[in-house]
């Protein structure tokens, strides 16, 4: 078995991303690449909202205690755990405040490529997958501004590493990543 990447300056590493951007792909090859575990948000929500019956896209129908516990549940894993890959819309956020976390977000300027990743992922028409992303979207927004009182959840102030992935694909968004980490890593020993 591989060696985990080793860091002596980041413990941590976030990847947040809006639907259809990259972070669930380059999270789970960033994690099989340096041999940290990895946490996917997105399924944590992805379980509670099948286990209550709600849609994905009706965010604003969930309590703000799962949010708040959810998030505190991340920012406590950053915190006291090593040798973590967090992945969700809001991983960054939450690690804002928390020392030795480098943030990734990932974007796809095309909003056509986004609904495209949609269509073949998900298997819903062009019209379904266009109504999903925005409807989600706003949703999300929704409910976070109700419970953080901001919209800065994706400022880029806050990342260390912003990726586009319309202009590169899944590997290139990977060797992105990994010489950022190591030169970010160089630059802070």
């Amino acid at each position: 078995m591989k060696q985990p990447f080793k860091s002596s300056f980041w413990k941590n590493i976030t990847i947040s991303g809006k639907v259809a951007s990259g972070a669930t792909t380059l999270s789970t090859a960033l994690a099989e690449k340096i041999g940290w575990k990895l946490i996917n948000g997105g399924e944590l929500v992805r379980d509670y909202m099948k286990r209550k019956k709600v849609p994905l896209e009706f965010t604003t129908k969930t309590s703000d205690k799962f949010h708040l516990d959810l998030d505190n549940f991340i920012k406590e894993k950053l915190s006291h755990e090593t040798c973590l890959i967090v992945e969700s819309w809001l991983a960054g956020f939450d690690a804002k405040d928390i020392p030795g976390i480098f943030k990734i977000f990932v974007t796809c300027s095309d909003d056509s490529v986004r609904i495209d990743r949609i269509v073949n992922r998900d298997r819903m028409t062009i019209e379904e997958a266009k109504n999903h992303l925005k409807v989600r979207q706003e949703e999300n927004l929704k409910k976070w501004k109700s419970i953080y009182h901001t919209e800065d959840f994706w400022n880029f102030s806050l990342y260390d590493l912003i990726i586009d992935t319309y202009t590169s694909g899944p590997n290139e968004t990977l060797e992105i990543a990994l010489k950022a980490l190591v030169r970010k890593e160089n630059s802070k020993s």
